[in-house]
């Protein structure tokens, strides 16, 4: 089965950017839409960002519309999330998932695939 890895994750100072990365395992990642979550402590894993297999669809959370951008190439088995004016309430550990379904996007149980996380922490 397809696994997926996530990377890119660190500590940076509010106002700063980062990009994570989600690579799968093989090219099933190309028939699959993913979706970003992300678990801050003392707190629900709640829905990031989500794109269509083919990438011409996104949803974001509210929260993060207009400073984070999902993307993916699926030549590349990889898909992105650029994340710009971090603030210290995005720190977590922000996870990536993959489905052939996502009729709900922003639920857990709608994907099949799912990475081990990245640990991202933003100080004031």
């Amino acid at each position: 089965q397809m696994q997926l890895v996530e990377s890119g994750g660190g500590t940076v100072l509010a106002g700063d950017a980062l990009r994570l990365a989600c690579t799968g395992s093989d090219q099933t990642f190309g028939n699959i839409a993913i979706a970003w979550f992300r678990q801050a402590p003392g707190k629900e894993r709640e829905f990031v960002a989500y794109i269509h297999w083919s990438g011409s669809g996104k949803i974001y959370h509210k929260s993060v519309e207009g400073r984070f951008t999902v993307s993916r190439d699926n030549y590349k088995n990889t898909a992105w999330l650029a994340m710009t004016d971090l603030e210290p309430a995005d720190t977590a550990v922000y996870y990536c998932a993959g489905g052939y379904y996502s009729g709900n996007h922003d639920q857990e149980g709608e994907y099949d695939f799912w990475g081990r996380g990245t640990q991202v922490t933003v100080s004031a």
